[in-house]
């Protein structure tokens, strides 16, 4: 009697034991896997990788980590939209679950390319004024949302800010992308602008880095170049890294004073930059792409206008003798020293 008490007591163990084993492989089988999104990255510039990085950071902070729930795909093309459209289409056949992509060219191609798809995209650096790029800030609509780049303003803002440093200038140099979306609204806010305040725009448009290059060797060829300052426009020949040394090359020979945009220039020898800082911008948009991987449709997100930082470049301005108020220096975001 007592042996069979136990080996009853032995075999409810051993049962209970092979229950919880067996609970224990159902459950772990049966548990969902955390799903390894994949995202496309375009940027239209290589100066703009910190978009990018300020991306790929905030993301890791919202617990992405690159390799393990999430992959990325990080492509450049430098103001070329036929290739713009080409990676847009190597992400679409690599069924990307988002695509981010910046600034406004390369966003715009990004839209119409994925027309008609459930593709989530998510944007920054770029402007909506006058484009098809959302419905509004507030309903952005369709499968896009993203940072908005508050770019024609801020090139108004850019000359008085460049006047201040240098009030003697009477002739501001521009030279630009004339087929850039952005282009033609920065130059209908700027020309006025230039007028009421004295200033005659030296204007020399272009359509490739090439050109770019090419009328700035012409006119530096020139007895007298006809000009006291530049202003950099926003568009990606300017502010990218080739664009901006052409452009930087030119005004050092001539010992010319640049009015700088996005941050990079004042770094490299602009007199400031005024500019949303780049990796502020990247980890808004993790933000909105983390809210999207939630269930939140991208058409339905808000768009963000950061605000623009304003770095002054004090070693520049003294090597070209020229002063600096306390009243710009204490609006300063940054000052290089």
């Amino acid at each position: 009697m007592h042996l069979n008490k136990q080996h009853k007591k032995r075999h409810h163990l051993l049962l209970f034991i092979l229950l919880v084993v067996t609970s224990f492989f159902i459950n772990g089988c049966s548990e969902k896997q955390p799903k390894e999104y994949r995202v496309g990255i375009l940027s239209g510039a290589e100066s703009l990788k910190y978009i990018a990085d300020g991306f790929a950071a905030k993301m890791t902070e919202l617990g992405y980590e690159n390799g393990r729930n999430i992959i990325y795909d990080y492509q450049t093309a430098n103001s070329d939209p036929v290739t713009y459209k080409k990676i847009i289409m190597k992400f679409i056949a690599d069924k990307v679950d988002l695509i981010f992509v910046f600034p406004t060219e390369p966003a715009l191609v990004a839209k119409a390319t994925t027309l008609g798809m459930n593709i989530p995209i998510v944007f920054a650096m770029a402007s909506i004024e006058r484009n098809n790029l959302v419905y509004s800030v507030s309903h952005p609509v369709g499968n896009i949302t993203g940072v908005r780049y508050p770019r024609p303003e801020l090139t108004v803002r850019r000359l008085n800010i460049l006047l201040e440093l240098v009030p003697q200038a009477k002739k501001v140099y521009v030279i630009y992308d004339q087929n850039y979306p952005v282009t033609s609204m920065a130059l209908e806010d700027l020309r006025p602008a230039a007028s009421s305040l004295g200033i005659t725009l030296v204007e020399d448009p272009v359509t490739t880095m090439e050109e770019l290059k090419s009328k700035l060797e012409t006119r530096s060829a020139l007895h007298d170049i006809g000009i006291d300052a530049i202003l950099l426009m926003p568009d990606i020949l300017n502010n990218s890294y080739d664009g901006f040394k052409a452009i930087q090359h030119f005004a050092s020979k001539h010992k010319l004073p640049i009015g700088g945009s996005t941050a990079f220039t004042a770094t490299f020898g602009a007199l400031f930059s005024c500019a949303p800082d780049n990796t502020e911008q990247g980890k808004l948009a993790a933000v909105m792409a983390d809210k999207i991987f939630n269930g939140t449709p991208a058409g339905t997100i808000m768009l963000v206008t950061p605000k623009a930082r304003l770095r002054i470049n004090y070693n520049v301005i003294q090597e070209l003798g020229l002063t600096v108020s306390d009243g710009l220096l204490s609006r300063a975001d940054e000052i290089i020293r």
